[in-house]
């Protein structure tokens, strides 16, 4: 499964395709459009910590946030917990240690996973190869069984440079059923097979770099859906090829 990442909530309702989008996007809005298609919710994580250095909002209010897209967006697949990622420029702001990120990040995961059952994915958490399977046992310790969890969202991997590395801790992990929070199109394709789903919006990133298409007629493809199904189409057909190899 390969979730379409996009910061723009009206898709839902335009786009079958699988959408993976941000509460801070959708925490702006006072009514929600109803999904076409299926759909996973981020956090916004990395916002808040890279913003306040903390989470500002409580679980009781992201629980009732959840609550509410489930029942008037529809098709919510699963929503990722309030954790706490691993980058260096995150725990800078936190002024917190990587074990620390992976404790607060598990508590909360228990505690939505009390509030919201299994909507909840648990998320693993770590910078160095072995903080993974540190998180991991964490997980273990409060008798969270992740090999029959159905997703596992793997973090702190989005802003990695070497897509070797990436490789090193999907392997590492499986069999679990790891979703890759934003990982790159070269290493999704790489992984796939390791993958039981995966998000990007590295199209829009392509897109600022890139001229329009030409039957757009706006400066940009950034914000284009027209040029993100193109781009996810590019990337599904460099799986399938993989498959065939």
């Amino acid at each position: 499964m390969f979730y379409l990442g996009t910061h723009e909530p009206a898709w839902l309702k335009r786009l079958e395709v699988p959408l993976f989008i941000s509460r801070v996007r959708l925490a702006r809005r006072k009514s929600f459009p109803q999904a076409l298609g299926r759909w996973a919710l981020d956090s916004g994580g990395f916002t808040q910590l890279h913003k306040h250095g903390r989470w500002n909002l409580s679980v009781a209010d992201y629980v009732s946030e959840v609550r509410r897209y489930a029942n008037e967006i529809g098709n919510l697949d699963w929503v990722a917990p309030q954790d706490w990622m691993c980058e260096p420029t995150a725990r800078e702001m936190t002024g917190l240690s990587v074990a620390r990120h992976q404790e607060l990040t598990v508590e909360n995961f228990l505690e939505l996973r009390d509030a919201l059952g299994m909507l909840v994915i648990p998320v693993l958490q770590g910078w160095d190869f072995d903080d993974y399977g540190r998180c991991v046992d964490l997980y273990h310790k409060h008798d969270v069984c992740l090999e029959e969890e159905p997703v596992i969202g793997l973090g702190s991997v989005c802003r990695r440079d070497s897509d070797r590395q990436i490789t090193q801790i999907i392997e590492a992990l499986y069999p679990l059923n790891l979703h890759a929070f934003g990982v790159k199109g070269k290493a999704y394709v790489a992984n796939e097979h390791l993958l039981t789903s995966a998000d990007s919006m590295a199209w829009s990133y392509q897109a600022r770099r890139n001229p329009p298409l030409p039957e757009c007629a706006h400066r940009c493809c950034n914000n284009c859906a027209k040029f993100a199904l193109a781009w996810r189409q590019r990337l599904l057909d460099r799986t399938n090829q993989m498959r065939l190899l």
